[in-house]
């Protein structure tokens, strides 16, 4: 034992040279340490954390100025039993005697390895902590080293100790009826989590779901008994055990790993449901074992191998040319969008591989602040998804390559709510098909505050009574778009026929027949409305895009992977689809919202939607003018949340304009929070996940957009900056490109075959 722990220390101490190198190795030429996060003070509080994580598990991690280590444990799956996703709790780590944090201290997010480094002190008299999650197994570590010994204690801070009326209700929240003076189903009441006792040599905790508010709930009322085999939130049990060698449990939340020079503690984290408390015990223990049974200097290896081959998969590095060039990184624009590039997709990584899809409204990352009552626990918006706002850290990860992180998208909108769509279809209208609702729970119900409380066997009219997306059906169209992305960058057949064929062809369906054709054959596509900005809508925009754009993709797959009856299917849709619609403003033409449209209640621009996400409309592609003046004659513009306008102009080649926006967008961090990433709170919540990926699709379509076999290379790149990138392409193609001064100096395209395909920017 005592010859693991020296070899343990070695490899620890070896990773922590590493981390607090800048001029750490990576694959390539390329090295995500240009973006490590590095502060000399260490923070207040919560405000003042850094993100780290293993894709499910979470941490918000920050130094208190008085030297303890805290961090909320997060993961993607705890969903409460108010189906409200959740925290688990806080650790705290506190050193005997308490290091100083007035010299030497320093503090290192190292995104190759995906660590936390921190020291305390100069010299021979170093105090360091290390805080990692483990890539491959559900457990955080934190290791201490210090010139001397010192008594290290691991200490459980829960705020869910007693039950408590959820003090802020929020739109998605499931006991919600504003219709009403009060909620007639009576206040949000918040579970206490459960401390584990007569552990010997360990401390833990867990939450546990006794009662399920939501999903009977709410499917009883929207007409859809009977659609879920297992309640998603009932018996749902979550929680963390901290182990530490010859520790010594001093309560039922306090941990001490006795005097010495070392120390490291094992957090486990995990989810099971359903199960018993008993079950969740076993469970995690059982997990915490296996991944004991490899040595500690494996994982840890294993651990920086998969960040390692992370960040070679793909980066998109941007430095200023020349003489411009400012020696202050933060004065430097360049600088400041690839680090904003770097650590949202580090973001994205950390949450993006757990069981359910990406919060836009703070992911795993929520933190409490001073003026906002609920705690960590809280985010703007609530628990629900909204498919706007979900779909966008999505649409940079093909061309990032990071293909598994959208399978968590997949297997809730495809595999797990796919039939359940269809089933409310034909419940509702009578007919085939799926259509995907805006604003939904995980389990597929509408929120209770848009579909409103009446049963549905007392209505007349089956969907929901909020106008905000009563006919806002694009969500299923873009899915079935992504998804044949997905098929077409990684040549996955098995995804495409089991999965997107399958889905485009219910959303398909379900427009053909729930729209009419008018006297000349055409879909009257009424009622409808264009996103939420225009609710009194004939023939919109984003829908009509969406129709066009994937029939022409279906009626292009190989003939042997579709049927005779789809493609005949798809053919008549096709014929039957009116032109996309256009205005006239001044004598100009250019692409509209709808054929018809009033009653503007957001700032959203449907009308831009043929050229994102559907990409009808590009800077090399016939009538682009049209989309030009639409940009140009858009009723809102801005740069932040949710705002496409800088995607759009990227795709327009409209450069200095997609930069401005990008630089502006990147520069516009969250004032109280100290991590330069975490954006918001704009529209949602901090860290606002749709600004940062806004950021991410921009930047790649700045210097990479594809259309059929034709790959553009660097179509909207401004002249001054020198750009690095990695890039993938459909059908398995991977570019490295090199830009400086004015001149491609370096490009390789793998496979090479592809090369006759990459079409080079006449403007460069």
């Amino acid at each position: 034992m005592k010859r693991i722990r020296v070899l343990a220390r070695v490899i620890l101490i070896a990773s922590w040279l590493l981390g607090f190198s800048a001029s750490a190795p990576a694959a390539g030429n390329y090295t995500a340490s240009r973006y490590d996060v590095v502060w000399d003070s260490p923070s207040g509080g919560p405000a003042g954390s850094v993100p780290l994580g293993n894709g499910a598990i979470g941490l918000n991690a920050w130094v208190e100025t008085g030297g303890d280590l805290l961090f909320y444990i997060s993961k993607t799956d705890f969903w409460d039993d108010n189906g409200r996703l959740v925290k688990a709790g806080r650790v705290r780590i506190h050193l005997d005697p308490v290091p100083s944090v007035q010299e030497g201290f320093a503090q290192r997010l190292s995104l190759n390895d995906a660590t936390l480094y921190v020291q305390f002190g100069q010299g021979e008299a170093v105090t360091k902590l290390i805080l990692w999650v483990d890539a491959n197994h559900p457990m955080i570590h934190v290791s201490i080293d210090s010139p001397r010994p010192v008594t290290a204690t691991a200490k459980i801070e829960l705020w869910r100790s007693a039950p408590y009326e959820l003090p802020s209700i929020e739109v998605s929240d499931v006991l919600l009826d504003r219709s009403q003076p009060g909620d007639k189903h009576g206040p949000t009441i918040v579970e206490p989590d459960t401390l584990l006792i007569g552990l010997k040599d360990r401390v833990g905790w867990y939450h546990h779901n006794q009662k399920s508010v939501g999903p009977e709930l709410t499917l009883k009322i929207q007409g859809l008994t009977g659609l879920l085999q297992t309640d998603p939130l009932l018996n749902r049990i979550f929680g963390a055990i901290i182990s530490a060698e010859n520790a010594q449990r001093i309560d039922d939340q306090t941990l001490v790993s006795p005097e010495a020079a070392s120390h490291r503690f094992d957090i486990g984290v995990l989810t099971c449901h359903p199960a018993t408390p008993e079950e969740w015990l076993r469970a995690i223990e059982q997990a915490m074992t296996k991944a004991r049974q490899l040595p500690f200097e494996q994982r840890r290896q294993a651990h920086e191998r998969w960040w390692r081959e992370f960040w070679d998969r793909s980066w998109i590095h941007v430095t200023t040319a020349g003489a411009d060039r400012s020696a202050d990184e933060e004065n430097d624009d360049a600088f400041v969008v690839s680090r904003g590039y770097a650590l949202q997709r580090f973001i994205n990584a950390c949450a993006g591989r757990g069981e359910y899809p990406i919060k836009f409204n703070g992911s795993i990352f929520t933190v409490d602040w001073p003026d906002v009552p609920g705690g960590p626990d809280y985010r703007r918006w609530g628990p629900g998804y909204w498919w706007q706002n979900t779909r966008l850290p999505y649409y940079g990860m093909c061309a990032a390559g990071d293909f598994d992180l959208m399978a968590p998208l997949f297997r809730m909108y495809i595999d797990e709510l796919l039939p359940f769509c269809m089933e409310r279809t034909r419940r509702y209208f009578e007919h085939e098909g799926a259509y995907y609702p805006e604003c939904i729970y995980f389990w597929g119900a509408v929120f209770s505050e848009s579909y409103g409380w009446t049963p549905f066997e007392e209505r007349q009219d089956p969907l929901q009574v909020s106008g905000y997306h009563k006919w806002e059906w694009v969500g299923g169209l873009e899915l079935a778009f992504l998804a044949l992305d997905y098929s077409e960058y990684t040549q996955d057949e098995t995804f495409l026929t089991k999965k997107a064929i399958p889905l485009a062809n219910a959303v398909m369906t379900f427009f053909d027949k729930y729209y009419k054709t008018g006297p000349d054959g055409k879909l009257v596509m009424h009622p409808s409305q264009a996103v939420e900005t225009w609710w009194k809508c004939t023939n919109p925009m984003p829908e009509l895009a969406g129709l066009h754009v994937v029939t022409a993709r279906l009626l292009a797959l190989p003939e042997q992977l579709t049927t005779a009856k789809q493609r005949s299917a798809w053919a008549a849709l096709r014929q039957k689809l009116p032109d996309l619609p256009t205005r006239v403003v001044n004598g100009v033409r250019m692409l509209a919202p709808a054929e018809k449209f009033e009653d503007k209640r957001n700032i959203e621009n449907p009308e831009l939607y043929a050229v994102f996400p559907f990409r009808l409309f590009a800077f090399d592609k016939p009538h682009v003018d049209l989309a030009v003046q639409a940009l140009n004659h858009r009723w809102d513009k801005g740069n932040s949340g949710w705002r496409q306008d800088d995607v759009f102009m990227a795709y327009l080649g409209l450069t200095e304009e997609a930069r401005e926006y990008l630089v502006g967008r990147a520069r516009s961090k969250h004032e109280a929070s100290r991590f330069p990433a975490f954006w918001g709170p704009n529209y949602d919540w901090v860290p606002d996940q749709d600004h940062g990926s806004i950021l991410i699709k921009t930047l790649q379509a700045m210097v990479l957009q594809s259309d059929g076999n034709t790959i553009h290379l660097l179509p909207a790149w401004p002249k001054d900056w020198n750009v690095s990138f990695k890039l993938h392409a459909p059908r398995q193609t991977v570019l490295e490109c090199e830009y400086q001064d004015g001149k491609i100096t370096r490009l390789e395209v793998t496979p090479s075959e592809r090369a006759i395909d990459v079409v080079k920017s006449s403007r460069l």
